[in-house]
């Protein structure tokens, strides 16, 4: 059956193997100390998947702001970039998923890192299973304020007028802006919602034309791991500041896990 998005290359899965999924990290966010603190312990946490990662995915929002300048990007994150590009120098690929936060990024991490980014959410098929992920902002009933934040942001010509401004200006903006966002102004504010769960409903809806036994996603900042059907599940990958959860798949199911490294 032929997924209605865009389709990733197949990844197989040795014996042995597993394969690694995070979002939600914001880093920058709520302060410097505490967002250094967070990115240490991503750091560890990528220390410990590398020992049998066949593959990493990033869904969203791991920066809480990013914009790529031609020749400037924002101050910091220089342990996780510096991580990134040795796992993916050591043969285990990374990709990147933007978020709401980080949507403006560009070619920095592809030309540099080796990392594509992706932009929408994708279907692929990962050992004997077929995952559809993506950050999920936008996506099913509701959501509308980031449905209209993110046809604003992602418009080039907002694009255009971002850049013009100095960086020195631009980012001061975007980090005053981060610190009004919910991640920094709130503790588990999140609620589940039960059926009424925007990316449920998204889910169950695609669920109906495709099937998928996994359904990916961040965004909501809560770790849930709910059925779509009778054979496919919804896994929320949660958030750092407050949760430190991440999935892992073994070839044979995909656990929603808590690192306390």
């Amino acid at each position: 059956m032929t997924s209605p998005l865009p389709e990733l290359a197949p990844v197989p899965l040795k014996p042995g193997r597993r394969v690694y999924f995070a979002s939600d990290f914001h880093l920058g966010a709520p302060s410097r100390e505490s967002s250094q603190e967070r990115e240490r312990r991503i750091v560890r946490w990528l220390d410990w998947a590398a020992q049998d990662a066949a593959a990493i995915y990033l869904v969203g929002d791991i920066f809480d702001f990013w914009f790529e300048y031609r020749h400037a990007i924002p101050r910091g994150f220089i342990r996780l970039q510096g991580k990134l590009a040795e796992l993916v120098d050591s043969g285990i690929p990374v990709t990147f998923f933007t978020g709401n936060h980080d949507m403006w990024m560009f070619g920095y991490f592809t030309q540099e890192l080796g990392i594509p980014v992706l932009r929408h959410p994708v279907s692929l098929t990962i050992g004997q299973h077929r995952f559809h992920m993506g950050h999920g902002d936008g996506l099913g009933p509701k959501d509308y304020t980031y449905k209209v934040l993110k046809r604003i942001f992602a418009s080039p010509v907002a694009q255009w007028l971002f850049a013009r401004i100095h960086p020195n200006v631009g980012i001061g903006i975007a980090n005053a802006w981060s610190q009004r966002s919910r991640i920094s102004n709130s503790a588990k504010d999140d609620i589940y919602l039960g059926d009424d769960e925007w990316l449920l409903v998204y889910c169950r809806e695609l669920e109906q034309r495709f099937h998928h036994d996994f359904y990916v996603f961040g965004h909501r900042h809560l770790p849930l791991d709910v059925p779509v059907g009778p054979n496919s599940r919804y896994v929320n990958l949660g958030e750092w500041v407050n949760y430190c959860t991440y999935g892992v798949y073994d070839g044979h199911n995909l656990f929603l896990e808590h690192f306390k490294g």
